[in-house]
């Protein structure tokens, strides 16, 4: 399954955010942000109180589990400014955190990462505000 079947819904607040720093970013980091904006271009902007339950959103804690090793991972998606791998705390810009950015609980993601081809499943979404 590739995240393309799955559908992005994002809160106003984050797609305004992520929206202004993808416009906003030099080019010297155009491959990441071309990820956090295709992402954004094919997103479904609801009211911050609509979003599903279980959605990945900014500052949300994810627990994912690789589907060929069956490794859970475990980090909160941030803003780059607050990225602090040693803090679990991942960029939104990352491939991981552009991949997982509107899905919720319960999808399979499947996302180019540097390793390769990895296939991922969400397995909780918490919001820390």
């Amino acid at each position: 399954m590739n995240n393309t079947l799955n559908p992005v819904i994002l809160g106003e607040q984050d797609y305004r955010l992520l929206r202004q720093y993808a416009e906003s970013v030099p080019g010297g980091n155009a491959s990441e942000t071309m990820s956090l904006a295709y992402e954004l271009n094919r997103a479904t902007v609801v009211e911050d109180n609509r979003l599903p339950a279980g959605s990945v959103r900014l500052n949300s804690y994810v627990r994912v589990q690789e589907i060929a090793s069956q490794k859970e991972i475990e980090f909160t998606i941030v803003m780059p400014r607050d990225a602090d791998i040693a803090k679990q705390k991942i960029s939104v810009l990352t491939p991981m955190g552009a991949a997982l950015i509107g899905l919720r609980k319960g999808e399979t993601v499947e996302w180019k990462m540097p390793a390769g081809i990895r296939r991922f499943k969400i397995l909780d979404v918490y919001y820390m505000q």
